[in-house]
């Protein structure tokens, strides 16, 4: 399945996986690669600038694949040093990176001198063709229906989408509540050359994340998300969990909402600790997106990749000969043959 994002990349699969806190390791982002998508690690999981670089080492030592790196600007109480972080990326070699959050204008001089292919995830077309004027190479377009932050718009993917495509010139890569074969081929038929997926890659056997929290995206529904931090026009996607749900009530409490009130309940390390790393899913807040409806199952990547494009493709083909295709149980799932 050859398109512009592919060829940018070198990969086989038109398949991002998008970078996550916590998530984004090499372990995850290795399988990704060796199933012919690319892998993203994330660098601000890593504690130091130092650390990155040697996580890219030992990502390197389980793919010969490209993977990426995601550098996420957001303002700190403790300051980051995101050019440190940049240099490290360069410095292990990576040519591909995943930017977000604040705009990365700053960067793009550095980045282009070491010829490094810039992806930036935006939220809306405004920003997306912000990107684009700044100099990067692609843009992921990322819905209302995503895990982590989407935004204070509220748009969906299909509006979004080919509202995007029509205005950019540089290749759009479609993020947000996507995990299937279908989704993938609607992208492509929406204007996108890719996808770009977070959530779906954490219900894989690779993601370094615990078995519990697998199966709890297995168990739910599409419902199962829940959006905090909308008083502090801020807004976040994650699982509703107690935790989640006890933030909201504090946020529809009469005033306005002080953090000090939420930090507790929402403080990452909490999230990794007792929920990532202990699997205590009502331990604290994890992101996760609205594609949860649709993960019941969790394959390898190599199988996820597989099923995904398999799928697309007979869609596809089926779509333009005038065929309803085969239903997901008879198509998609023949290829997987390692589930748990």
């Amino acid at each position: 399945m050859k398109t512009k994002i592919t060829q940018m990349l070198g990969i086989e699969h038109p398949i991002i996986q998008g970078g996550m806190m916590w998530v984004g390791r090499a372990e995850l982002a290795s399988a990704v690669s060796n199933a012919g998508g690319l892998g993203i690690l994330t660098a601000l999981t890593q504690p130091t600038p130092e650390d990155l670089f040697k996580e890219i080492q030992r990502c390197r030592e389980m793919t010969d694949k490209p993977f990426g790196v995601n550098l996420t600007i957001l303002p700190t109480i403790n300051p980051v040093p995101y050019d440190e972080y940049a240099r490290a990326a360069i410095e292990g070699g990576v040519k591909v990176i995943e930017t977000a959050g604040r705009n990365p204008a700053e960067f793009i001089p550095l980045f282009k001198e070491h010829g490094v292919k810039v992806i930036h995830k935006c939220t809306s077309v405004r920003h997306a063709l912000k990107a684009e004027s700044i100099g990067c190479d692609a843009v992921s377009v990322d819905g209302f229906e995503c895990a982590g932050h989407p935004g204070e718009e509220d748009v969906t993917n299909l509006v979004l989408l080919p509202v995007a495509a029509a205005r950019l010139k540089i290749p759009m890569i479609a993020s947000g509540g996507i995990g299937s074969g279908r989704q993938l081929a609607a992208a492509l038929m929406l204007g996108a050359e890719g996808v770009n997926m977070g959530t779906r890659f954490v219900a894989t056997r690779e993601a370094p994340v615990h078995q519990n929290v697998k199966q709890a995206m297995v168990d739910a529904d599409e419902r199962q998300t829940t959006l905090i931090f909308r008083t502090l026009r801020n807004t976040a996607r994650v699982f509703s969990n107690s935790i989640a749900k006890e933030v909201v009530s504090i946020e529809g409490r009469p005033g306005d909402t002080d953090f000090a009130d939420l930090q507790p309940l929402v403080a990452g390390a909490r999230g990794r600790e007792n929920v990532l790393e202990g699997g205590d899913v009502e331990g604290g807040i994890w992101t996760a997106g609205q594609v949860i409806g649709l993960i019941d199952d969790i394959p390898s990547c190599s199988a996820l990749l597989t099923r995904m494009v398999a799928e697309a493709e007979q869609v596809i083909r089926a779509r333009a000969s005038g065929l309803q295709p085969a239903t997901e149980t008879t198509a998609a799932r023949e290829p997987c043959t390692d589930q748990v």
